[in-house]
């Protein structure tokens, strides 16, 4: 007996099509309007809005950080008579931990010949605004007679390499004595460190 026409009735390979390859209009009217609906909803709300009428939070613009005190504009606590201090070296670091740097300095007085003492500083910011960077430890007095090399501030860390004399005699452009020292701020305090002395500086 031939079977009746059907929308299960084989095709022409004798097989029956699968359940997602047949066009029914129902079906593409049914889709067509949920995607109709998902864009809609998509425009309606906005690009990153979650919520209608919410409002993104203020960003709180970023500070920028903080100047190291100018060497150049503070006062240092020594006397060079008719000289001025020469500021030798500088280095830079938030020794202290809060967030502002300071500026560890070698400092000595000009003069046109011979090397004068040196003398190490630590300056910190102002006290108020417009005002001059404060000397707030003295690491090495000029009146130890020393000079400095290799001044350096990395962490909470200032070091340096002191050049001394061994006696009287010994000529100032020569120094005959050298340690490496360190001093580290713990406490509320710069605390040395220093290796041997050793000679030929």
């Amino acid at each position: 007996m031939q079977s009746s026409a059907g929308p299960d009735r084989p095709d022409a390979s004798g097989s029956l099509p699968l359940p997602h390859t047949r066009s029914r209009p129902a079906h593409w009217l049914a889709t067509a309007a949920a995607l109709a609906a998902v864009i809609l909803g998509a425009a309606l709300a906005g690009p990153g809005d979650a919520t209608a009428g919410a409002t993104a939070p203020a960003r709180t613009p970023a500070r920028p950080p903080a100047a190291a005190p100018d060497p150049g504009a503070a006062r240092y606590p020594v006397d060079c008579g008719p000289f001025h201090p020469e500021v030798v070296r500088r280095a830079t670091s938030d020794l202290d931990g809060d967030g502002r740097p300071e500026t560890a300095v070698e400092v000595r007085c000009g003069s046109g010949a011979g090397t004068r003492p040196s003398g190490v500083y630590v300056l910190a910011a102002p006290a108020a605004p417009g005002g001059a960077p404060r000397v707030v430890a003295t690491l090495v007095d000029p009146k130890e007679g020393m000079s400095v090399t290799g001044l350096d501030a990395t962490g909470r860390t200032v070091s340096a390499t002191l050049l001394g004399y061994s006696r009287a005699g010994v000529p100032r452009c020569c120094p005959d004595l050298r340690r490496a020292v360190k001093w580290h701020w713990k406490d509320g305090e710069f605390v040395l460190t220093a290796l041997p002395v050793t000679g030929s500086a």
